[in-house]
């Protein structure tokens, strides 16, 4: 360790660095799965989408590929799923723990405007 230069530990797991962190791996096994980020940058607009607008946000995304990420966000709790009582229509939002996301997805976006 570098003197004057106080290790930062994990609050939960302990671990010394983010390398072996299993809360910073775990995230990133999420947000960093192929579309996942894309998904979740779509819904931070903060309205529900339905599933065609979604599609076209993430263009390059098959149908089948899409259904899988949004189920698998529902069961991370990221997404929820709501369907309308009415017209039976199915749209997508973020959930309090998706929402917590946007300021991180907005400062990748501020990123990559200034360095990609």
């Amino acid at each position: 360790m570098t003197q004057g230069i106080k290790e930062k530990r994990c609050a939960d797991c302990g671990a010394p660095d983010y390398e072996s962190c299993k809360h910073f791996i775990n995230a990133f096994k999420i947000i960093g799965k192929k579309w996942n980020g894309l998904i979740i940058s779509s819904l931070c607009a903060g309205d529900y989408m339905r599933f065609k607008d979604l599609a076209r946000c993430v263009m390059a995304c098959s149908d089948r590929v899409l259904v899988e990420r949004l189920k698998e966000l529902e069961k991370e709790d990221i997404v929820e799923r709501s369907v309308d009582d009415k017209t039976k229509i199915i749209s997508y939002g973020l959930t309090k723990k998706g929402a917590e996301l946007k300021p991180v997805f907005d400062q990748i976006h501020t990123w990559a405007d200034k360095w990609v």
